[in-house]
């Protein structure tokens, strides 16, 4: 069993074009999505026009309804100071969220799933692989 927390970019990707969710996740793993990812999801349900909202609101609904969301509680919060004091002092800029998925990660011990591997590169204690 492999522990994963499944990033914004993968859930998108899947949602798009279906399916890739069975060819990357195996039955056994335990699967996971971090609080800030529904927020995301959202946003693009809410700013979705005409069929395209139906379909991203059901979809969000979906993920929602059968994925465990994990909150940003204290935990987090530690892992989330550590990360960003390590990517400041990388001089390496990190989007706001894509740090908060990977304190999530790193505060709940699991690999992330994503399409943006280089997001999550040189975080201490933070794994991402590419389902690409």
């Amino acid at each position: 069993m492999t522990r994963l927390i499944l990033d914004t970019t993968f859930l998108i990707d899947v949602e798009c074009s279906g399916g890739v969710l069975d060819e990357v996740i195996g039955d056994d793993d335990d699967i996971a999505v971090a609080a800030v990812t529904i927020a995301e999801l959202r946003v693009g349900a809410l700013l979705a026009v005409g069929r395209r909202a139906r379909v991203r609101r059901s979809y969000v609904d979906d993920v929602i309804a059968t994925i465990p969301t994990l909150a940003y509680d204290l935990e987090v919060a530690e892992a989330h100071a550590a990360l960003l004091a390590e990517a400041r002092a990388q001089g390496t800029p990190r989007g706001a969220h894509d740090l908060i998925i990977a304190a999530t990660a790193k505060a709940s011990d699991r690999m992330i799933v994503t399409a943006d591997e280089r997001a999550f590169h040189n975080l201490s204690g933070v794994t991402a692989r590419s389902y690409r």
